[in-house]
């Protein structure tokens, strides 16, 4: 059960802010420039394929926008380049805050510290965080290892002989996969996958010796049924659905607590800031709501709220710990 989180005055999204056009000499135009907003559809883009946890909370989110702002919101998938077409979409919808997207964080901050991705960090505005999930490290039922202390232990005996889904080469679950080897000498050999789907596949076909996973729903009805079998997970804390699985922090790797995708929305550099606070006091009061909390899975929503600058203070600590290894 999540702590309750900080509590919030419900605000009312719909209450549109005006916008008001001035002169090249900074003077107001006048009342009958003033513009509401939103006053147009909103497009959400999806940097991911439909059905994944991105995509639940793009849609849980955009569908309580949708209710609150009198102008749909229209959630549309764009997967593609490890979320980078979804940004990129995003970026050339322009900054008047009716194209925003729904980022994973670290993948958003980490694919362009490592090649041309069409954007950079300096070109989005982090709003609020949706959701956080934490990855946990799981083998299959049968698998030949019981615990991670065993894993890890003949993976450092065998470098590179034990195969492990990750959910993107650019993620926080490779990042500090590969961090594992260069600040421990334990050496996975890394099996990058599109999604969860295709990761549960190849463990249960026996295809990789384990997955390091984002710990949503799907896997969590996996532990449940046995087919997976947890061996470590990545906060710096237990997390409390699985209360038996032990930290890597535990297991004797303390700086390896990154691996925490977080979900939320994002807006175009640019954007005005009157429209950036409108969207964060939004995305603040649905996450009061108990239908959504309940969609998004109450253990995944934040325990205290995160605004645009705890947002961007995490991407941040993401550039500063994984652009190193990227920029390698």
């Amino acid at each position: 059960m999540r702590h309750p989180r900080s509590t919030l005055p419900v605000l009312v999204a719909a209450s549109a802010i005006v916008l008001t056009a001035c002169g090249e000499d900074g003077a107001e135009v006048g009342e009958a420039a003033a513009v509401e907003y939103p006053s147009e559809e909103i497009t959400l883009y999806v940097p991911y394929a439909p059905g994944g946890p991105t995509d639940l909370a793009a849609r849980t989110v955009g569908s309580c926008l949708d209710e609150d702002f009198e102008p749909p919101v229209v959630v549309e998938n764009r997967e593609g380049a490890s979320g980078s077409l979804g940004m990129q979409a995003m970026i050339q919808g322009g900054n008047e805050g009716y194209s925003l997207s729904l980022i994973a964080v670290p993948a958003s901050a980490t694919n362009p510290l490592q090649e041309d991705v069409g954007y950079t960090n300096e070109d989005y505005i982090p709003i609020a965080a949706v959701t956080e999930i934490p990855s946990v490290l799981a083998v299959g039922e049968g698998s030949r290892f019981a615990s991670a202390e065993e894993l890890f232990q003949f993976a450092e005996q065998n470098p590179g002989q034990v195969n492990v889904g990750v959910p993107g080469a650019t993620t926080s679950q490779a990042m500090e996969l590969q961090r594992l080897a260069e600040l421990y000498g334990i050496e996975l050999t890394l099996v990058p996958f599109t999604g969860n789907a295709e990761m549960t596949t190849a463990l249960l076909g026996g295809n990789v010796d384990a997955v390091f996973i984002n710990a949503s729903q799907d896997v969590l009805e996996n532990i449940e049924a046995g087919s997976f079998v947890p061996l470590a997970v990545s906060p710096e804390e237990r997390v409390d659905y699985l209360p038996d699985v032990p930290t890597l922090a535990e297991l004797g790797f303390p700086e390896l607590t990154n691996s925490v995708s977080v979900f939320g929305l994002a807006a175009p550099a640019g954007t005005p800031d009157e429209v950036v606070q409108t969207l964060e006091d939004a995305v603040a009061a649905c996450l009061e709501q108990p239908e959504v909390v309940e969609t998004l899975g109450d253990q995944y929503v934040p325990d205290e709220f995160v605004g645009t600058e705890d947002f961007q203070a995490r991407i941040d600590e993401i550039v500063e710990v994984y652009g190193p290894l990227l920029q390698e």
